[in-house]
Parts: structure tokens; C-alpha cells; sequence
């Protein structure tokens, strides 16, 4: 089995290039696709310097994740899809692997990969809301279903967490243990990052008891 990772990207010049290179050195990944969601930063060049075997997608400006991960998908040769953030720290290609071989061998609908041990903000971010997690294996099928509305205005992982309801569909999470990532509040300032921080928590709310109607 193997699997197109998509890797939307914006203004992550910094941190790309040891994602890449876990990406590179995994066993089961038939392809990388890396789009630069409008970056302002040497995203694209980091990108470049990986080599051939990634292929670079530009937007012209930046349109969001969900539509970034869209236009990665409609490049994708591979049925099974990996999503993995750019803004990671600490992946390493066993991680990906084991995400990998718990889809092909487990027959889940969806993988989740979680942060464990890797930064306390993080770990417990991600055990209060695990289905915020930006780390996902799936099926091209699966994304078909996805409301690309919802994905846009409350984020690619909550519109996914409502298709689970939705559809009940199978899904486990693997721990990614050291794994971690960069927070809103060192991305953008404590003020702006904390602005974004609560309207993603508004979000999760709002989904989270919004009644999903389940398959006739």
C-alpha cells in the first residue's frame, strides 16, 4: 500500500525541512505533495531544496488549509491520502510508518496521529481535543464525503470530526510520541494567537452540538 502525503504549508520555512526529511525516509509513502499556501517566507525554497521526488504546489495567495489540502488531493496518484502539518517538530519517519501500517492492518476508516510526550501545552491540548489533530490518514472516497463548507469556516479537522459522526465511521489514534508543534500564540503574538486560539475552541463548541443527521 501507498499513500500520497499532502503537506499544506504557509510561511513554514523554518521547520519544513525536518518534516520533509522524516517524509523522505518512511516506507510506505508513494509520493510527497507540498503546497505553499501563498507563503511570504522561503517555504518554496526549503521545499526545492528537498529534491525531485517532492512535488511543490504555489497558490498564489494564501486560501486556508482545507482548500490547500483540495488542491493537493486533485495532484494525488495514490486512493489512500496523509495529511501531516508543516509546522511540526520532532517527526521522525517511524511515526509516519506507524500511522501508515495501522490504516493498512487495522482496516479503519481513518488514522488519527495525536502528540504524546512532546510538550505539555501541546499533550494536553490534544488529549482535551484529540480530533483537532492535523495528522490524518484516509481515503480520496472519504474526502469526497467531506462538507468543504464546514472546512472552511470551522478547519478541515472538525468538518472531518462531523463526517465521523455522520457517516460512524471507524477511527483510531496513534500516539506520535515526541512529536509537537509550533502554538498560535509563538506563530502569530500571545494577542492575535490567543484571538485565533478561542475562536478555534467557539468552533469546536458549535460543531460539537450541532445535531449531525445520521444515514438514511
Amino acid at each position: 500500500m501507498e499513500l500520497s502525503a499532502i503537506i499544506p504549508a504557509y510561511n513554514e520555512g523554518k521547520r519544513i525541512g525536518s518534516v520533509l526529511e522524516a517524509l523522505n525516509n518512511a516506507n510506505h509513502l508513494g509520493e510527497l505533495i507540498v503546497v505553499d499556501d501563498g507563503s511570504t517566507d522561503d517555504t518554496a525554497e526549503m521545499v526545492n531544496r528537498n529534491g525531485a521526488e517532492t512535488q511543490l504546489l504555489q497558490l498564489q495567495k494564501n486560501t486556508g488549509k482545507a482548500n490547500a489540502l483540495a488542491r493537493g488531493i486533485e495532484e494525488a496518484s495514490h486512493e489512500i491520502l496523509m495529511f501531516i502539518d508543516a509546522d511540526l517538530m520532532g517527526l521522525k519517519s517511524h511515526h509516519v510508518d506507524k500511522m501508515a501500517s495501522t490504516y493498512k492492518e487495522g482496516g479503519w476508516d481513518m488514522v488519527i496521529g495525536v502528540f504524546h510526550k512532546g510538550r505539555l501545552n501541546t499533550d494536553i491540548s490534544q488529549k482535551i481535543s484529540p480530533h483537532l489533530s492535523g495528522q490524518r490518514v484516509l481515503s480520496k472516497n472519504l474526502w469526497e464525503k467531506l462538507d468543504k463548507t464546514t472546512a472552511e469556516e470551522f478547519g478541515v479537522e472538525m468538518a472531518l470530526t462531523k463526517l465521523s459522526l455522520k457517516e460512524n465511521l471507524s477511527t483510531t489514534k496513534v500516539k506520535l510520541t515526541g512529536v509537537t508543534h509550533v502554538m498560535k500564540e509563538e506563530k502569530r503574538g500571545f494577542v492575535e494567537g490567543m484571538k485565533s486560539r478561542l475562536k478555534m475552541y467557539g468552533n469546536i463548541i458549535k460543531t460539537t452540538f450541532t445535531p449531525t443527521r445520521p444515514n438514511q
